[in-house]
């Protein structure tokens, strides 16, 4: 493969490509348990922890399995509240355990670290015969996101011990996930080893895999380097091999490089994907080069897929790059008229840019409107950027009313979201109400960074609360150290 051997220095420009995902009907039955979860979410998000069984005593739920996988996997980043609606959802009538909820609270508890809990609930599934192989990955997975990957390679271990044997997918698996928690030289370093000891073949699959891991920390050189071996071992790249390549050779700013690739693509009788047009396309877009992001766009077109909502969300990230908004608005009509979107995706793309450039009133104008648009109502993703913006423009008072609209839809808070509301709180020296949601974060198992203690810390101190800046610094040093119980 064409390669340049040249180095160049990386640019800071980032962007994501979306997936493309088919547009299924919901059944009447599943928009039931949908609105009865938020239902639910809402009352476990505006109460205290010792309310919490009573109110859903009264509530009059009605549960099934599949209700309950459905608020879990909602509470996803409120641990607590998770394990005190599953604990309650047992005594229910209706109510069975099934592995997918199981999974779902594992992902819950893994994000506050609860890894004690976490194995003790393994032994239970065991004996309900409900372990799956996915059971393990997602250990793995938490693990290696809290980057204790000693013991994320230690559990893919011990499937065996649980009678579940590897084979090449979970051993792709534990390289993939290794290598999406940023840790790609010790995924390398997995891949030479079990090559070496001869624990299995190595496919297409686990080449793709590496490669994407190099690209997405951007190193070119090692991203090359396991192409060659690719090519060596006899692998011939595929559509999902050179969208790789491209993607990463775009983040990293070289669409030049990427632009190459695309035509060695076609040279070798591989027909481009809606993917590879909607990197090329942010890519170029990124790099303020609109004239050939337009090109790209064009030539999806006229591909034969049916026009995609990443496709044309690149476009519109494209116009807003250069500040082209009426064009980036006149798109989002276009896929309007075509009926394939906009999402919350589109509206938030334009939200980043707008806030990017100062434009509060217009990012707040967008905010209500997705309110509005059916498909496009906004997502924690844009509860977070709004909250985050007015606390950059010391306007408290309005991500507060965001904030409060997020809890009536029953969307739960992020980390960082009680990070910026709880700074910019403490910015403005309202104590009382930074130490209300600083509390609220604690209630639900959230784990403050460091940092942000550190800065509540420092303006209770100034402030003359010296007791509660203890009780809070106790408190954190509790929800650390004491594992929950099931």
């Amino acid at each position: 493969m064409g390669f340049s051997r040249s180095k160049h220095d990386l640019t800071e420009t980032e962007f994501i490509v979306e997936p493309a995902t088919e547009n299924e009907a919901p059944t009447s039955s599943s928009v039931r348990i949908l609105e009865e979860a938020e239902r639910i979410c809402k009352i476990l998000s505006n109460q205290p922890n010792s309310n919490i069984t009573s109110c859903l005593d009264e509530a009059g739920v009605t549960v099934c399995p599949t209700l309950v996988a459905e608020v879990v996997k909602k509470l996803g980043n409120a641990g607590m509240l998770a394990l005190v609606f599953f604990r309650w959802a047992e005594k229910q009538q209706g109510f069975n355990h099934t592995s997918e909820i199981f999974h779902h609270l594992i992902e819950a508890l893994g994000k506050i670290k609860q890894f004690r809990l976490i194995w003790s609930l393994v032994d239970f599934m065991k004996h309900r015969n409900l372990l799956k192989k996915e059971t393990f990955a997602l250990i793995t997975r938490r693990y290696a996101r809290a980057r204790n990957i000693r013991e994320a390679i230690e559990t893919f271990e011990k499937m065996t011990l649980f009678g579940l044997e590897p084979e090449l997918s979970d051993y792709n698996c534990l390289i993939d996930i290794i290598s999406k928690s940023k840790h790609v030289e010790r995924a390398q370093e997995i891949f030479n080893e079990m090559k070496r000891r001869k624990r299995f073949t190595p496919d297409l699959k686990t080449y793709t895999i590496l490669l994407e891991g190099w690209g997405h920390v951007r190193d070119l050189s090692s991203l090359k380097a396991v192409f060659h071996e690719m090519i060596d071992e006899g692998f011939k790249p595929d559509v999902v091999t050179y969208g790789i390549l491209i993607n990463a050779f775009c983040k990293s700013g070289r669409c030049d490089d990427a632009v190459k690739i695309f035509h060695e693509m076609e040279a070798n009788n591989c027909k481009p994907s809606p993917h590879i047009y909607c990197s090329l396309i942010n890519g170029l877009g990124s790099e303020k080069r609109l004239d050939e992001a337009l090109k790209y766009f064009e030539l999806s077109k006229a591909s034969g897929f049916p026009p995609e909502i990443p496709t044309y969300n690149a476009l519109v990230g494209s116009y807003c790059w250069v500040m082209k908004f009426e064009d980036a608005f006149r798109v989002v009509d276009e896929m309007k008229s075509c009926g394939i979107g906009p999402n919350a995706r589109t509206c938030d793309i334009i939200l980043h840019h707008l806030i990017k450039a100062g434009k509060t009133e217009e990012a707040y104008e967008i905010f209500r409107r997705m309110g509005r648009d059916i498909g496009c109502e906004p997502q924690l993703n844009t509860y977070t950027m709004m909250v985050s913006m007015f606390c950059s423009v010391e306007r408290i008072d309005m991500a507060m009313k965001v904030w409060n609209q997020m809890n009536a839809k029953g969307i739960l808070p992020c980390m960082h979201m009680f990070s910026a509301l709880i700074n910019g709180l403490c910015y403005e020296n309202r104590l009382d109400d930074a130490c209300r949601y600083f509390q609220e974060m604690l209630d639900k198992g959230i784990r403050p960074p460091g940092q942000l203690y550190s800065k509540l810390k420092e303006t209770l101190l100034d402030g003359g609360r010296r007791d509660l800046a203890v009780d809070f610094g106790l408190k954190l040093d509790q929800l650390r150290k004491t594992p929950l119980t099931g």
